[in-house]
């Protein structure tokens, strides 16, 4: 399953557990926050300073 811009942070951690030290290493220490749940990849990317295409890159590089 390709990762999306639009994909909540929680359906890529449970679908791809490997997707947690990506997002770690991009200052993204969310994972366990409970908005994490429902808040999009674009979003959270927003909130941080992340660009969300080489976040997206570097997940689906991964999976």
């Amino acid at each position: 399953m390709k990762v999306t811009k639009e994909m909540t942070i929680g359906e890529v951690i449970r679908n791809h557990q490997e997707a947690i030290k990506i997002l770690m290493d991009f200052g993204m220490g969310c994972v366990g926050c409970p908005s994490a749940q429902s808040e999009t990849l674009e979003e959270a990317a927003s909130v941080h300073g992340i660009e969300i295409e080489k976040l997206i890159d570097k997940l689906n590089a991964a999976v």
